[in-house]
Parts: C-alpha cells; sequence; structure tokens
C-alpha cells in the first residue's frame, strides 16, 4: 500500500512557506466540517510567558495565525482569552478580505465568544469595533448581561455552556470551517466532548519554568489519536499540525 502523500511529507521537517498560497496549502480549508485549535507552547510546554501567550511569539507565528484566521469561517474563543489577551476586533487585512472574496466567502469571519458568566466588556474592541456582529455562546442559567446590546447572546445549554450543541448551531448558519484559539479551559473541553478534528500547535524555542499552565485543563477523557500532517520550522520555531486519525 502507498502512502499517502501528506503523510509522507509529516516524515520531514520543511521550511515553514514565506508566501500565502503556501501557507494555504499547509493549512487548507476541508470539504468537510473542522473544528480546528490553534496554540502556542514553550518547549517545556509552558503556554504564557508572565500571563500572556506574546512572550512566546516569534518568527513565522504571526503568518500562521493569520493564515489560520483567514481560512475559517468562524473563530471560537473562552471569554477569559479574550479578556486577558485584550482581543481587538476581528479585521482582516484588505488582502485577506480579497482572498476571502474570489472563494466566495464573507469578507470577515464570525467571532464566536464562549461565556458562562457573560462577564464582558461591551467597550472591548472585539465588540465596539467588530465588523460583523460577535455571537456569544452562553447557557440558560447565564444572569442578564449588556452584552447583549452589542452581539447576538445565544443559550445553548442549561447550566453549562454546551459546546457540542454550539458546534452544530455555527453549522447550520455555515459555518463549517471553525477555528479556535482558546484558552486551555476551553479547549480541554472541547477534547472531552470529542470536538477537536485538527490540532495547529507552534513550539516555541523557550523553557519558562514557573507555574505557567499547558494548552489544555479540564474533566478527565479518553486519549485521542491524532496524526501529524506536517512539521514545519522557521529560526528555531516549529510548527506541528495534527489531524485526527481516521
Amino acid at each position: 500500500m502507498s502512502t499517502p502523500p501528506e503523510d509522507q511529507a509529516a516524515r520531514t521537517v520543511s521550511t515553514l512557506p514565506a508566501d500565502r498560497d503556501g501557507l494555504v496549502a499547509r493549512y487548507p480549508r476541508h470539504d468537510r466540517p473542522v473544528l480546528r485549535v490553534n496554540f502556542i507552547a514553550s518547549a517545556d510546554g509552558a503556554v504564557t510567558v508572565d500571563g500572556l501567550s506574546a512572550g512566546l511569539q516569534g518568527p513565522g507565528d504571526k503568518e500562521v495565525f493569520d493564515t489560520l484566521r483567514m481560512v475559517c469561517d468562524a473563530l471560537v474563543v473562552a471569554a477569559g482569552t479574550v479578556r486577558a489577551e485584550r482581543y481587538d476586533a476581528l479585521r482582516l487585512t484588505a488582502d485577506a478580505r480579497a482572498w476571502r472574496r474570489e472563494r466566495g466567502l464573507p469578507e470577515f469571519p464570525l467571532m464566536v465568544i464562549v461565556s458562562r458568566s457573560l462577564d464582558l466588556d461591551p467597550a472591548q474592541l472585539v465588540f465596539a469595533d467588530a465588523p460583523v456582529r460577535p455571537i456569544v455562546l452562553t447557557c440558560r442559567a447565564a444572569p442578564a448581561s449588556p452584552i447583549a446590546e452589542v452581539a447576538e447572546v445565544v443559550a445553548v445549554g442549561d447550566e453549562r455552556v454546551d459546546l457540542a450543541a454550539g458546534v452544530r448551531l455555527l453549522h447550520r448558519r455555515g459555518a463549517t470551517q471553525l477555528l479556535c484559539e482558546g484558552g486551555p479551559a476551553l479547549l480541554g473541553s472541547m477534547v472531552a466532548a470529542d470536538l477537536v478534528d485538527e490540532l495547529c500547535l507552534t513550539m516555541a524555542p523557550l523553557l519558562v519554568g514557573g507555574r505557567a499552565g499547558r494548552i489544555a485543563t479540564g474533566p478527565p477523557a479518553p486519549p485521542r489519536p491524532m496524526s501529524l500532517r506536517h512539521a514545519l520550522t522557521r529560526d528555531d520555531m516549529l510548527f506541528l499540525r495534527y489531524a485526527r486519525s481516521r
């Protein structure tokens, strides 16, 4: 039996493409619904430096980050990450918007925030400067919140956010290429619910130590087998893409 081309590529480490088309070929849209997650971690597994992911960033990381946003239909992020990382509005460059229009996609992806408490600031730019009204996935036990004035608040679940129901809702709205940027608790819940199809993991050449967390935390779950699709490098940064084993 011959080895599939993608598996062959995963056997060697290549240089991260410098051009947009090369990056899109490595991080493609799919013809089926996919939930892809994107994280960065240090060589010893830390997901933050001094509480933020910015201290881990390096050459090539922003290009991958921007490409993943460009090709997705919706970006899903936990409220804690939105607050901690001070998320701006989900705006793309003119070139990225043109790329999407040429492929019949909406100019901007949906911004989707997961929050049980609805403890969100309507004045934060992710809401106040949004080119498309964001969606907040919450549960029916959530308190009333002024965030409903600047976002579409949708309850999925009673006492907690039902992530599987939220994914189904996004699929019904035509958003089948989902990208999650965290945080660790949201990824842990997605792993437990068996929702993750792809993991894009950037490894920074740093030893951080301390008490920084790992990329996923949450309830116990069976191990989910994944297959390596590529390993790319740029200036000691390592870019890995894993897909669900089929």
